[in-house]
């Protein structure tokens, strides 16, 4: 083999360990249960502090111990260890209840699906669409709901007991649509309430 092939392999293998190295080093993506940012047309999360499993439409008589903001809830299971962005050093025995609103321009059936570990519900417009209660590993329930034109208001109270997991992962899927996760951004009404076609709501 010549001393130009040998110098080429060289430099081949180098590039090789280099891109073995970055990808090493890429860092996971972070799923968080929201931050202390306050998003206006997002969804915001009121924690509770709790010591046993607790019936989630009782959270409300529970002290709150602060909020939290998200646009979706997108945290698919992962180790407990990962920590809670905005709710401190609590890894276990803590809730959160969150409530916002959403548009909905394509009148129709939505299919909602609910993932959690440990337990979460959902209602839109204070209807229950979907219970997933109690202590569990990470379960997925679905559920579905008529939805009119417009506003729509909705809230997902959640709860992490036990250590080992966690898990909070909401999607939804109108009329022909597939499933993809929820997001307020995605469900938000035009800028100018003039334009909206269905007033009232």
């Amino acid at each position: 083999m010549t001393r130009r092939n040998l110098m080429a392999l060289a430099v081949l293998a180098g590039l090789m360990s280099v891109a073995g190295i970055a990808q090493e080093s890429e860092p996971e993506p972070v799923y968080v249960f929201g931050t202390t940012v306050v998003i206006p047309s997002g969804l915001q999360g009121v924690i509770y502090y709790i010591h046993s499993e607790k019936k989630l439409a009782e959270l409300k008589k529970e002290k709150p111990r602060g909020t939290i903001y998200t646009s979706s809830l997108n945290v698919p299971p992962q180790d407990y260890k990962l920590g809670f962005p905005g709710i401190s050093n609590r890894l276990e025995w803590f809730a959160i209840e969150y409530t916002g609103k959403f548009w909905i321009g394509k009148p129709g059936e939505y299919r909602f699906e609910l993932t959690s570990d440990d337990g979460s519900m959902l209602y839109v417009d204070d209807k229950l669409v979907i219970d997933n209660g109690g202590l569990h590993v990470p379960v997925t329930v679905a559920g579905k709901v008529q939805l009119a034109g417009g506003i729509h208001s909705i809230r997902v109270p959640y709860f992490q007991g036990l250590k080992y997991h966690v898990a909070l992962v909401l999607k939804i899927a109108g009329p022909g649509e597939e499933l993809r996760v929820f997001s307020t951004e995605e469900f938000k009404p035009p800028a100018d309430p003039e334009t909206w076609a269905f007033p009232g709501k």
